[in-house]
């Protein structure tokens, strides 16, 4: 069974966020963090993990990420906090 993930990244004081659609998601996270994907999260040093959903269907998740994308910051923000209130970087929990 392959999953697909959807993912919430921020940066070190929580001000920027950056959503995301993978089918890898520990591979994507650590290219995040070494600063191998060029672009946007590189550009504002966006690399901790705060949200994620799971899913089995490919076009499932990419809807997720359209949907997400076109959300308030406040709904986004509720929506984090509902699942890590805290803010703290998810990448080590995927091990």
């Amino acid at each position: 069974m392959k999953y697909y993930y959807v993912y919430i990244l921020t940066n070190k004081i929580n001000t920027v966020l950056y959503i995301g659609v993978t089918n890898d998601l520990i591979k994507r996270i650590y290219q995040h963090k070494n600063k191998l994907v060029s672009g946007f999260t590189e550009k504002y040093n966006i690399n901790k993990l705060i949200f994620f959903e799971v899913y089995e269907d490919i076009n499932e998740a990419i809807t997720r990420e359209k949907k997400l994308k076109n959300w308030h910051r406040e709904w986004k923000m509720n929506l984090i906090k509902s699942k890590n209130p805290n803010f703290n970087d998810l990448y080590n929990t995927l091990f």
